[in-house]
C-alpha cells in the first residue's frame, strides 16, 4: 500500500500542473484580439434574430421600413457590478 505521504506529494504536484495549465490557457484567452467589424456610425446593422423577454424571437429585419430601431450596448447591464 502506498504511504498517504507519497499519495499528498503526488496530488500537490499534480495541482501544480493544473494550476499552470489555468493559468496558461487564460493568458493565451487574453491575446486574442476580438473581431473586428466594418461598420461606422449610420451603417445599416446587420440581420439577426434574439430572445424577447417575452420568450419569443425578435428579428431585425421585421422592423425594417416600420419603425426606428436603436441598438445600444450596455457592457454592465444585469450584473452586479
Amino acid at each position: 500500500m502506498l504511504g498517504s505521504t507519497y499519495l499528498e506529494e503526488i496530488m500537490r504536484k499534480l495541482s501544480y500542473v493544473l494550476a499552470g495549465v489555468l493559468v496558461s490557457v487564460n493568458l493565451f484567452a487574453q491575446a486574442v484580439p476580438p473581431p473586428k467589424t466594418q461598420l461606422k456610425e449610420g451603417d445599416m446593422a446587420p440581420d439577426f434574430t434574439l430572445t424577447a423577454t417575452t420568450g419569443g424571437k425578435v428579428t431585425l429585419s421585421e422592423f425594417r421600413g416600420k419603425f426606428n430601431v436603436v441598438l445600444a450596448f450596455f457592457p454592465a447591464a444585469f450584473t452586479g457590478g
